[in-house]
């Protein structure tokens, strides 16, 4: 079974997008959100994944999730039958945190990979939980967020070293680093010298749930981005359609 997401009360948050960050950026993808995280991020733009009601850790709105409206438990061929439905060739696992349902998420994309051969997938996670034995040698792409100290999550739980080690040596690990201020930089120099993170695969996003605050950062950023010979990437989904479930 696997625990997703809901767009609204009793419907999963499945559909069809461009993905709007990161490498494969624009690509027409299909998407999958799972509900529970292990981290809580400050400025998280899906807190309804694991701020449910009773949950205090802090949170920029301090809104807190009915769990029964916003989490739904589907089978894996459930699921397999709904994304299976959509044309698209290239899957966007994300959440919340999915690699902790690593297990079902295996025989989800064995299910549809044997359905639609070639189906590319990939998973967003924040780097934090390995992947499923079983899971691992099915995906194709992995996007990697650690999350930096103003996420105000504790190190030794957001950037854990072995876990970091493990991706920067995976040619199929993309970094993504959420960066709200100048000062971040410094703690991404740091991670990139210290875990040896190919540039080409490290990834800088300026963090803003409206294009106003996207494009104030983005013009510092981009500078950043350029002297130091990373890759940046904008938030495309929200330009699009706004902070909104389902895009």
């Amino acid at each position: 079974m696997l625990t997703l997401a809901t767009t609204t009360p009793g419907e999963p948050e499945i559909f069809a997008s461009l993905q709007g960050e990161g490498p494969s950026l624009g690509r027409p993808s299909l998407f999958v959100r799972l509900s529970r995280c292990n981290l809580a991020c400050r400025w998280c733009d899906t807190a309804y994944t694991w701020r449910f009601t009773g949950d205090n850790r802090p949170h920029r709105d301090d809104t807190a999730f009915e769990r029964s409206a916003n989490q739904l438990t589907l089978s894996e061929q459930d699921v397999a039958a709904r994304l299976l439905a959509f044309p698209q060739d290239r899957l966007v696992i994300t959440g919340g945190e999915p690699l902790l349902q690593g297990a079902a998420l295996a025989r989800l994309v064995t299910l549809l990979k044997a359905g639609r051969p070639g189906l590319h997938v990939e998973i967003e996670t924040n780097g934090s939980v390995a992947p499923h034995a079983s899971l691992d040698p099915l995906v194709d792409q992995y996007n990697v967020s650690p999350k930096l100290a103003h996420s105000g999550n504790p190190a030794d739980l957001a950037l854990i070293p072995e876990r970091l080690s493990a991706w920067a040596q995976d040619p199929r690990a993309f970094f993504k680093f959420v960066v709200a201020n100048p000062e971040d930089l410094a703690e991404i120099e740091a991670l990139e010298a210290l875990y040896a993170i190919p540039g080409e695969r490290l990834f800088v996003m300026p963090e803003g749930i409206d294009s106003q605050t996207l494009r104030t950062r983005s013009r510092w950023l981009s500078d950043a981005a350029l002297t130091r010979q990373w890759r940046f990437t904008d938030r495309l989904h929200i330009h699009l359609y706004g902070d909104t479930r389902g895009t």
